[in-house]
């Protein structure tokens, strides 16, 4: 009877610690104002691939850049990129680009070998975000079109929503976007400070988010990804910190703060969480740089396990 007790009281307990919110913690740093290898001007975008390579667009640098999960530097490719704002990696690995001011979408082999390229000036307006679905379509955030659109992997479309204004389903500055697994479409509309979401086809299903500094509250959002484990996170521009929601737009948790140290931000930007969400990169714009964080939630809280050892003193 003991060990069944036992063993109840720790699935209690251990299940109570993971229910917890979600807490990341600084874990790491690549990356400063310049040119050269590593350094960058202004990044706006990062993504990361199933293997754990990490694909960051140097915007003003007009390049991509790519790391290991730890940041060494492996590789960069410009491909006649103009202010490249968002990156994304395809369940094949390959490598997608937001080509903003060429108004097109580019894509890639991991290595930066130009595969093709879609979109003129008319057809896209100052594209920003770029997402990839788990069955290979490419959702791109067509900012100055205020809509999203939605492209096979080669570039045929298939689908597009949205509008100006400040009704559900219409955008005023779009920014980026992510695909839950499932399908749907998740995008940050950074002037209206909220986050909406919808079908895979388009049909709206929900949003959160108002102007303010209080958790859950946003002010001017950009990043956005959506993790395996179900967590939404979201890079809070203006408010230089990242927020964590659940799927439908429950707040979790949140960390940052204006500043240059560990953990800190100037108008972070992008953002994207590896398999499982164990780490999450950010693309701090402002200080020229990418931060990492892990996750930091104990299996068991240390506070439980004493209550368990008190329990059979």
């Amino acid at each position: 009877m003991k060990r069944v007790l036992i063993f109840s009281v720790f699935a209690t307990l251990a299940g109570a610690a993971w229910a917890s919110p979600p807490q990341y913690e600084y874990a790491g740093q690549w990356g400063k104002y310049g040119t050269a290898n590593g350094q960058f001007n202004i990044p706006r975008g990062v993504a990361v691939a199933g293997n754990g390579n990490v694909y960051v667009a140097d915007t003003e640098n007009n390049r991509i850049q790519y790391f290991t999960r730890n940041g060494s530097f492996l590789g960069k490719w410009t491909g006649g990129l103009n202010k490249p704002y968002g990156v994304a990696v395809a369940p094949n690995g390959n490598v997608y680009v937001a080509d903003s001011f060429n108004h097109q979408i580019q894509y890639f082999t991991p290595t930066g070998s130009l595969l093709g390229k879609w979109g003129t000036w008319g057809q896209m307006c100052w594209p920003f975000g770029v997402a990839v679905a788990p069955n290979g379509d490419v959702y791109v955030v067509n900012t100055g079109g205020y809509q999203i659109l939605q492209y096979t992997p080669t570039g045929s479309l298939e689908n597009g929503w949205g509008g100006r204004g400040y009704t559900d389903g219409q955008f005023i500055l779009p920014f980026h976007a992510a695909v839950a697994p499932n399908g749907n479409v998740y995008v940050t509309d950074s002037n209206t400070h909220r986050v909406q979401y919808f079908t895979l086809s388009g049909s709206f299903l929900g949003k959160w988010g108002s102007y303010g500094s209080a958790k859950g509250e946003l002010i001017f959002p950009a990043g956005i990804a959506f993790a395996s484990n179900g967590y939404v996170f979201v890079v809070d521009s203006h408010n230089h910190r990242v927020q964590c929601f659940t799927a439908a737009g429950s707040f979790l948790s949140k960390w940052g703060e204006v500043g240059t140290g560990e953990g800190e931000f100037r108008y972070p930007q992008g953002l994207a969480a590896n398999v499982g969400a164990s780490r999450v990169y950010v693309v701090d714009a402002y200080n020229h740089r990418v931060q990492y964080f892990k996750f930091a939630n104990p299996a068991v809280a240390p506070s439980s396990l004493g209550r368990v050892k008190a329990l059979f003193r």
